[in-house]
């Protein structure tokens, strides 16, 4: 797959450049110095993985792009992009951010490589990101099929809608695994990743009131799992043209499968709403993210009727074991359009604590009743976890794995509770300011607990101006306060310059 993804990103790359385009090309430079442990989180996180904990980092960066809204009139579209990075203090020094060919026919588009896409029914800006499908690590190179924008659907008169994507990629981390674990912790080689989201839209996108349902769904799988345990031999993980199936469709079994069989990968997702109110002078939306790793906080439902003895693993009993709706997203987005100095207020609360409570037991000989918690987000016991790079693909308030002094790849805080708030405004033409404030409570693991809770304090303070020539400039200061990420604190510098070549 990798090299059918790199012959098709540079056979259009190359197209691009041989035929007759409107091409746009972005520069860019960024230098941050922190003093403390590591870079503060903001800014670090959600930037796409182009970012660094190191005290002390900073790139160049060029990319060329040919939009695919340059072929908006159009029936059919083609669209490139080439965006590359020389790092220092990164994960690595030559960094390929984005090499992508795509191509729309109406509204369905197919991109194929690696490409940022962003997050859906939240703030690029002001959020603290999605719980599943965020923009806080790098991208996976691979192909996605999707309807980007909302499809009208025939016979509703534009009052319902749906768009969604279909992904299959692969991860690029192997060699920054190898070397973070000193391979003697748990890593996996050429692990695939499927991603897939569907959204329903109800109500006219031209009347002031419309409601946004969604499902974001996930899954790790394949690859070889290497420490699994201190004597234990690698884990080759099937990768059939099943695996792709049961990834779709979350079913199969895994490689080291026993009697409980646990579906194949690492599967999770999330349920999203978003409701919208927007008018001439203002707007406001209220959201809401319910993550899950199972069955059980998906449905929140999980079947309990397992017989006895020799019947122990046979269903015998109409009952289930219902779990509380407790871990949730909440957000509110305020726009203010006629106030130029302060436009944009997003308001989030996150609780993660409950993930279908503190018991796993899988029904036994001995104990017939099987109780589904224990959820573990992030983490998976044969995978690396919703991570790549070092970097948690979700929500960067999960703690990434690059925090860890251990070495290890996993989450080592899942079970929090967050508050954060961002504004944005434009005080003046050509300058652009926000401010991110969240103050964290975590707990660790349910099977590793801190000693007692730990919290964290952090703020950025950003202002960019922008030219008429085309040129950029980009200042911010971040802190953490507080024992979870420690006392840190720092500045980023960014300059940058966009400009268009017409041939």
């Amino acid at each position: 797959m990798r090299a059918l993804v790199l012959t098709i990103v540079l056979a259009s790359v190359w197209c691009a450049m041989t035929v007759r385009a409107q091409f746009e090309v972005r520069t860019e430079a960024q230098v941050t110095a922190a003093s403390g442990d590591y870079t503060p989180l903001w800014l670090n996180a959600n930037k796409y993985g182009l970012s660094s904990l190191d005290k002390t980092n900073g790139y160049v960066r060029a990319g060329a792009f040919r939009p695919i809204a340059t072929d908006s009139m159009r029936r059919w579209a083609w669209g490139a992009g080439l965006d590359m990075a020389v790092a220092g203090g990164f994960t690595s020094t030559l960094v390929v951010q984005q090499a992508y060919g795509e191509l729309r026919w109406l509204k369905g588009l197919l991109t194929v490589g690696s490409k940022e896409h962003p997050m859906e029914l939240k703030s690029q800006e002001l959020s603290s990101g999605s719980q599943t499908l965020g923009i806080n690590a790098r991208p996976v190179p691979g192909v996605r099929l999707s309807l980007p924008t909302y499809w009208n659907v025939p016979g509703t008169k534009g009052w319902v809608g749906l768009k969604g994507h279909i992904f299959f990629g692969m991860q690029t981390d192997d060699n920054w695994q190898k070397d973070f674990t000193y391979q003697s912790t748990k890593f996996t080689e050429h692990a695939k990743l499927h991603t897939k989201a569907g959204y329903l839209r109800i109500g006219r996108q031209d009347k002031p009131f419309n409601v946004e349902l969604g499902l974001e769904m996930a899954c790790q799988f394949g690859g070889t799992s290497y420490a699994y345990g201190i004597d234990d031999p690698p884990i080759k993980s099937l990768e059939t043209l099943n695996s792709y199936f049961h990834a779709f469709m979350s079913g199969g079994t895994e490689t080291n499968n026993d009697p409980y069989e646990n579906n194949e990968g690492n599967h999770l997702g999330s349920w999203v709403i978003r409701a919208n109110v927007d008018y001439d002078t203002w707007g406001a939306s209220v959201y809401a993210d319910h993550f899950f790793e199972d069955h059980s906080s998906m449905f929140f439902l999980d079947y309990d009727g397992y017989g006895n003895g020799e019947e122990w693993n046979e269903r015998k009993n109409d009952r289930y074991l219902a779990y509380k709706l407790k871990d949730m997203m909440l957000g509110m987005e305020f726009r203010l359009k006629q106030v130029a100095w302060l436009d944009k207020i997003v308001v989030e609360y996150i609780y993660t604590k409950y993930q279908s409570g503190p018991i796993y037991h899988d029904h036994s000989q001995i104990i017939s009743d099987h109780v589904g918690g224990n959820d573990d987000y992030y983490n998976h016991f044969l995978q690396t976890g919703w991570q790549h790079w070092g970097q948690v693909m979700g929500n960067p308030l999960y703690l990434s794995p690059l925090y860890n002094a251990d070495h290890q790849i996993m989450i080592e805080d899942n079970r929090f509770w967050a508050w954060h708030l961002g504004v944005s405004g434009n005080p003046l033409n050509g300058l652009h300011y926000r401010l991110l404030g969240t103050w964290q409570k975590g707990w660790g693991l349910y099977i590793l607990p801190y000693d007692e809770p730990k919290n964290n304090f952090s703020l950025l303070a950003e202002t960019s101006y922008s030219f008429s020539n085309g040129w950029r400039v980009k200042g911010a200061f971040g802190l953490d306060s507080g024992k979870l990420l420690g006392n840190n604190y720092g500045v980023q510098l960014t300059v940058g310059k966009t400009f268009e070549i017409k041939q």
